[in-house]
C-alpha cells in the first residue's frame, strides 16, 4: 500500500487489505481519489470527499453523522457543504423516520440531475457577458469577442440541454438491466453513447 500526500494510503483498484476483502479500504480509497478530482475542479475538498461518500454509501439515506464519519471530514463541514451541495442539485434532505432529524440522500441519477440544474448557471453566465458588453462600451476588440464567445458559448450550450437530457434518457433505457441487489457482479460493459 503505498502512502499519499500527508500520509493518506492511496490503493490501487484490486488492492486488498490484510484484515479482509478490502471493500472498506478500497471505499476510503474511493473517496479520496475522488475528492481529489473534484477538488482539482475548484470545488472545496469536503465537499468531494462528502460526495464521493454518498456515491457509494450503503444506505438511500443517511444522517449528518455518518457522513461525517464516512467521510472523513468534520460535522460543521456536512452542514456547510450540504447546503451547496443542495443548490447544485447533488443532494436532497428527506424526513427520517422516528425522529425529528432529516437525512441526506444523494439520488440514483445525480448526473441527470446535475445536467438539470446546470441551466441555471449557464443564464447566469450569459447574463454576466451581456451585462459586461452592455456595460463597458470602450472595451478592445479583443476583449468585446471575448465576452461574446461567452455570450455565445453560454447561449448555445443551453440551447443543448434539452437535446443531452433527450439523449441521457434514451441511453438509460437502452443500457441492459442491472440488478442493485447484485454486489458480486462485475462493472457493466462499456457502451459506446454513439451507438
Amino acid at each position: 500500500m503505498a502512502r499519499g500526500a500527508k500520509g493518506e494510503q492511496a490503493l490501487d483498484a484490486g488492492a486488498v487489505d490484510g484484515a479482509g476483502d478490502g471493500t472498506q479500504a478500497f471505499r476510503d480509497d474511493f473517496v479520496g481519489r475522488f475528492a481529489a478530482y473534484w477538488q482539482s475542479q475548484g470545488r472545496p475538498k469536503a465537499e468531494g470527499r462528502i460526495v464521493g461518500f454518498l456515491l457509494v454509501a450503503d444506505r438511500d439515506a443517511v444522517s449528518a453523522e455518518e457522513v461525517a464519519e464516512g467521510a472523513g471530514v468534520s460535522r460543521g463541514s456536512v452542514s456547510q457543504s450540504v447546503r451547496r451541495l443542495r443548490e447544485l442539485g447533488f443532494v436532497t434532505l428527506v424526513e427520517a423516520p422516528d425522529s425529528r432529524s432529516r437525512l441526506i440522500s444523494m439520488d440514483e441519477d445525480v448526473w441527470g440531475g446535475f445536467l438539470r440544474n446546470e441551466r441555471s448557471y449557464l443564464r447566469q453566465q450569459r447574463d454576466l457577458a451581456a451585462s459586461a458588453l452592455e456595460r463597458l462600451p470602450g472595451l478592445g476588440e479583443s476583449s468585446r469577442t471575448r465576452l461574446h464567445n461567452m455570450y455565445d458559448y453560454m447561449t448555445w450550450l443551453d440551447g443543448y440541454h434539452d437535446v443531452l437530457l433527450e439523449h441521457w434518457e434514451e441511453y438509460k433505457a437502452a443500457r441492459p438491466r442491472r440488478s442493485t441487489r447484485n454486489r458480486t457482479e462485475g462493472p457493466p460493459d462499456r457502451q459506446d453513447p454513439r451507438d
